[in-house]
């Protein structure tokens, strides 16, 4: 009997965290393929909700406590082969800053405007539609 594909590698939860008008990204210390930039993100853990790995990981990596809004969608990355989940946050408390320094080189709140800068290659359309709808109001 062969193991589920799903089963070889764990999907990856990924939060949106959208305050006073700008979104969270992290710059990762080692690049997976073309990306630099990206949200808080990480594998989710045997038994574990998708938006509970997405806001999981946001405080491990950033220090930030978040609320899992909804989900946005998911899709297989195409720049990485893993099924990748996003979770649209709400931050509840703290201040956002490199807490895993073995993982991220630095972090921004990015505007509206600037996501292109960061990233180039466009993003997960559900993903684009709900900042251009919170990050716009």
């Amino acid at each position: 009997m062969t193991q589920q594909q799903t089963d070889e590698q764990p999907g990856i939860a990924a939060a949106i965290v959208v305050h006073e008008g700008r979104v969270l990204m992290v710059r990762r210390r080692v690049r997976e393929g073309q990306l630099s930039w990206q949200f808080p993100a990480g594998e989710v853990e045997p038994g574990e909700e998708r938006e509970d790995a997405a806001v999981r990981e946001t405080r491990e990596e950033t220090g930030l406590t978040v609320a899992a809004v909804k989900l946005l969608g998911e899709r297989v990355h195409p720049k990485t082969g893993r099924l990748m989940s996003y979770t649209a946050c709400r931050k509840l408390g703290g201040t956002a800053q490199v807490v895993d320094a073995e993982e991220l080189a630095e972090l921004a709140w990015v505007a509206h405007g600037d996501i292109p800068e960061y990233v180039p290659y466009g993003l997960f359309e559900p993903v684009q539609e709900y900042l251009d709808g919170a990050m716009t109001s």
